[in-house]
């Protein structure tokens, strides 16, 4: 063995130990610069420290405030690490512990600085938020701000180039229009808690919101008095704001395949890091919105600004064709935009409304509510030990290839979560043509009021992809109850569950809106409305028939809803998008291990589906509660899946970092294990174990 290298180091060993041991501190110390961001200097300048490695970060922060020789309010001031792309917040810690030596960059900067954020209604706020806080306390603190409960269902998502693209060409020759939808909260820092915290409500409070109007109920009015919103008027984040014009809502950016779909969802911000460590800059415009897709204790009394948020988020979903509907849907959602619009511009929703008023539809909207945030109603559980079936004649259709669609019915009976068929209602003793086992099954419905065509098209996993059935039902009721009980049944859920009836009811609902009502006022309405039909649809709906048609069928669509208070009608719009077959998918480009072609993937609340990525057919779904394990490759950035029955998948994301897609199933998973018990506290060190991941 050779010891010439030993022999090299051995006079490095005593001239380092001798600087150590030395009492002259000028030996041991070295000189630092540090950049100083004062906002109110122009411009930013240097400052020289003389430092030892021993000395910890809030000395080095004393010394610079004592060098700088400026007196104000230092305390939001923190040090950042240019190189190293980090925030210097331990200030206990040592310059040696964290690696820093002569040669860093360090800035001096405010923790908190202003954001731009596009709200789901298109608002755009101004407010100042932190940069070195992680991504979900900073949309916590925002979310304060604007009076938004539940802020773990929210995120931050940096717009791909496409998303302005369009609108940038307008901002050259007007720039006007934009400069006046900011609204301006800068003044309130999102920094230490005030005593009354927006976004934490306990059992017993006192209603914020009138449950009928949405608007602020004049006796708790003090609530908002440490909020900038008191100022300038709360009512324009809880009402909808007036509809773009067609020619505004063309010039957006609609995303035309799965492919455009997914390049939406890339953006989405870490959780896990703060906006300075992702690279975003002061002033920088981001969007502000609902990430996960499960609305929790959606309350009309506390949440009238969530609730218009999360109408106005399902809208532009619909009229920028990010989910696609058929053009009967369209049209209900049509009715129900321009009844909110009417209202919201109408003087009389600010009128209070009395208690008798409030008392005669709270039980309406409770009923609502539990159906929004998927929960049990207070209905007697029924037996479990008789659990009910249904049995009736159904037509079946299964697609093969150069076969015409060819309905045959047959005797079927739905029980558990299987659905068996015979021939006839007399054979039911005996062995049935075929069991399908609805668990895990995707539920597409496919109904036309109009043509009175009431059909459910299953999508059954199976070892080699998904079986696709179609069933056909005589009338609106016989299709609600087999329906729902598919709803319930892909979700492992039978009939005996307290959430059936309500599910049923819901359904009947939504066909009722869609039923075709024409009455006399139509017309005399026609001539002396001042509606523009094309605001209310997407441009590839006002493209197919003219504008005085467009504008009769939605005004008859309207009849079904025009006596809706305003805050049931948001409440009617959510519910009508969350039946909407892709409801709830966030797309992603991804490449499964063994493959030699894209697919889509789609991760929804409560599975993973995979998609055809040229034809939009689900290849194979799984379940998030058939799921053991699920971790990140993160040298190959792969993700890698575990589920019961020996099965595993994995795949590289090549439309995003795959960090997000580990997010979005964390994310889930941490969102199903909350409970109205908890008293609205959430678990964040789980949030993070969940999401976080180990890079």
């Amino acid at each position: 063995m050779s010891v010439t290298p030993i022999l090299n180091l051995l006079p490095e060993i005593p001239a380092f130990a001798t600087m150590l041991s030395s009492s002259d501190f000028v030996s041991a110390s070295w000189e630092l610069i540090v950049r100083v961001d004062d906002p109110n200097e122009e411009e930013q300048k240097d400052v020289t420290l003389r430092v030892s490695g021993d000395l910890h970060v809030g000395g080095v922060m004393l010394k610079l405030v004592e060098q700088i020789k400026i007196s104000q309010d230092w305390s939001d001031f923190a040090l950042w690490w240019e190189q190293k792309h980090c925030w210097l917040l331990k200030t206990h810690w040592t310059l040696d512990k964290y690696g820093v030596q002569a040669d860093a960059k360090l800035l001096f900067t405010p923790q908190h600085k202003i954001l731009r954020l596009r709200l789901p209604n298109v608002k755009t706020v101004r407010l100042r938020v932190s940069f070195s806080a992680v991504v979900f306390k900073a949309v916590s603190d925002i979310c304060k701000i604007l009076n938004i409960r539940r802020s773990e269902e929210l995120s931050l998502l940096k717009p791909s180039g496409d998303y302005f693209k369009k609108k940038k060409k307008k901002d050259k020759s007007n720039k006007e229009p934009i400069i006046e939808d900011i609204l301006n909260l800068e003044c309130s820092p999102t920094t230490v808690g005030p005593p009354v915290s927006p976004g934490l409500y306990s059992k017993t409070m006192t209603p914020t919101y009138d449950p009928i109007s949405g608007t602020p109920a004049s006796s708790t009015m003090t609530w908002f008095s440490d909020s900038p919103l008191t100022e300038q008027n709360c009512s324009i984040l809880a009402f909808s704001q007036p509809p773009q014009s067609p020619e505004a809502l063309a010039d957006m950016y609609q995303p035309r395949s799965l492919v455009d779909k997914a390049k939406l969802n890339a953006g989405w911000l870490d959780s896990s890091r703060s906006l300075m460590e992702q690279g975003i800059q002061e002033d920088e415009q981001l969007l502000l919105r609902f990430k996960y897709y499960t609305f929790f204790d959606l309350n009309p009394k506390y949440d009238a600004v969530r609730i218009n948020q999360l109408y106005e988020q399902a809208r532009w979903a619909i009229l920028l064709e990010e989910i696609d509907c058929t053009e009967e849907e369209m049209l209900i959602f049509a009715a129900l935009q321009y009844h909110i619009s009417k209202l919201s511009l109408s003087a009389e929703t600010q009128d209070f409304t009395n208690e008798s008023e409030v008392d005669e539809v709270e039980a309406a909207l409770s009923n609502l509510e539990v159906t929004l945030e998927g929960g049990k109603t207070d209905n007697t559980l029924e037996d479990i030990t008789d659990i009910p079936k249904l049995a009736d004649n159904l037509k079946l259709f299964r697609p093969k290839k150069l076969i015409l669609k060819a309905f045959k019915q047959y005797w079927f009976i739905f029980k558990d979560t299987s659905i068996a068929y015979f021939k006839n209602k007399e054979l039911e003793q005996g062995e049935p043509i075929e069991k399908l086992n609805l668990k895990g099954c995707e539920v597409v419905p496919d109904v036309n009021v109009a043509g009175r065509k009431f059909g459910i098209k299953l999508l059954i996993p199976v070892a080699d992809g998904m079986n696709e059935v179609y069933l056909r039902c005589d009338h609106e009721n016989q299709y609600a109850q087999w329906m729902a009980a598919c709803i319930l049944a892909s979700k492992g859920k039978t009939m005996a569950d307290s959430s059936y009836q309500p599910e049923v009811l819901n359904i009947l609902s939504f066909l009722r809106m869609k039923n075709r009502n024409v009455s006399s006022q139509v017309a005399s309405n026609l001539e002396s409305m001042d509606m523009n039909p094309e605001c209310f649809v997407s441009p590839r709906c006002a493209k197919k028939q003219k504008s005085k048609q467009l504008a009769a069928r939605i005004l008859e669509a309207h009849q079904n809803v025009a006596q809706m208070p305003l805050v049931e009608a948001k409440l009617r719009f959510i519910q009508a998008w969350q039946s909407l077959p892709e409801f709830g998918l966030t797309y992603y480009l991804v490449r499964f291990k063994g493959s030699k072609k894209d697919d889509i993937l789609g991760v929804s609340y409560n599975r993973l589906i995979r998609i055809d990525a040229t034809t939009g057919i689900p290849i194979t779904t799984w379940r998030f509660t058939n799921m053991k394990q699920w971790n990140v490759n993160w040298e190959i950035r792969q993700v890698a899946i575990e589920f019961d029955q020996n099965v595993s998948i994995a795949f590289t994301c090549l439309s995003a970092d795959c960090k997000i897609v580990h997010e979005y199933i964390g994310g889930y998973i941490f969102l199903s294990t909350r409970s109205k018990d908890q008293n609205e506290t959430l678990d964040e060190d789980l949030f993070h174990k969940l999401t976080g991941g180990q890079e």
